[in-house]
């Protein structure tokens, strides 16, 4: 009978494989958290990316617009474009929105003259198709507003004036703008709508330039859009009349072809466009579209 002798294991050896099973067991234990973390990591890339994907109209594109956003736009649109035009530049960090506030029909020209430009905001369809048919646009332009007529006098209507029949009245001195502007071609409108017939002391080449004139005494009365008579604020009363419910003029936008920082110009126009933007525009007294 053979005795076989069992060796048994030297002290060191015993820690070596104390600590081989203590690295394995370890192992075994990081690996499993490893694969929870991973999904855990996971989730949070999908929730980063879809808060990336969900902001991408503020964050993500603040980061990616720079440059300036060249916008030729209504003498209108001044007050409540530059409001927009600051947001814009807040919320894109990089941007500056620079305007060129006027008569459309002048912008119009100018455009079509091959002024840089990324942006026609123009007050009415006509103005606009002077762009659009010289193929200066690119992409069908928008209405992104609308706006009507109101009579500005001086504080306090010291004349009495009612209607637009009132402004025929002898002795009265009345600023329009030119026919050539869609705020002139639309009080022609509604003038002759009422069959009435007047002859002005001065035509102006944008609708500032008629409010400057009774904001200045010059004249008792102008015949502009309420936006600007809401924008003067106390320097001026306005005079509603029902025939400028025939004449409200459409306010189309577009992307210029040859737009200079076309990237940007789009995020304006969206932001002009946006809800944002259209409850900026009608509490400065501009109809919905």
């Amino acid at each position: 009978m053979t005795t076989r002798s069992v060796s048994r294991p030297r002290p060191g050896a015993r820690r070596t494989i104390g600590l081989v099973g203590g690295l394995a067991l370890a192992a075994v234990t990081l690996t499993a958290c490893s694969s929870g973390d991973s999904g855990d990591s996971g989730d949070s890339a999908t929730a980063s990316g879809s808060a990336t994907a969900s902001g991408s109209g503020s964050g993500s594109s603040a980061e990616k617009l720079s440059g300036t956003v060249t916008v030729f736009a209504a003498a209108s649109l001044k007050e409540s474009f530059t409001s927009l035009g600051k947001t814009f530049e807040k919320e894109h960090p990089g941007t500056k929105v620079s305007f060129n506030f006027g008569g459309s029909d002048s912008l119009a020209a100018s455009i079509t003259s091959g002024a840089p430009a990324d942006v026609f905001a123009a007050a009415s369809p006509k103005t606009m198709k002077t762009v659009t048919d010289a193929k200066a646009a690119k992409g069908a332009p928008a209405t992104f507003v609308r706006n009507q007529l109101e009579i500005a006098t001086l504080p306090g209507n010291p004349k009495k004036i009612a209607t637009l029949k009132d402004l025929t009245r002898s002795g009265l001195k009345v600023a329009l703008c030119a026919k050539e502007v869609p705020c002139g071609s639309a009080a022609q409108t509604a003038l002759d709508g009422a069959g009435l017939k007047l002859t002005p002391v001065s035509y102006e080449q944008d609708v500032k330039g008629a409010l400057t004139k009774v904001e200045l005494k010059e004249v008792d009365a102008s015949v502009v859009y309420r936006t600007d008579v809401k924008a003067a604020g106390g320097k001026v009363e306005g005079v509603e009349f029902p025939e400028s419910k025939k004449a409200i003029n459409d306010y189309p936008i577009a992307l210029l072809k040859n737009a200079p920082n076309a990237e940007a110009a789009t995020a304006f126009i969206d932001l002009v466009t946006s809800a944002r933007g259209q409850k900026a525009l009608g509490q400065a007294g501009f109809l919905k579209p």
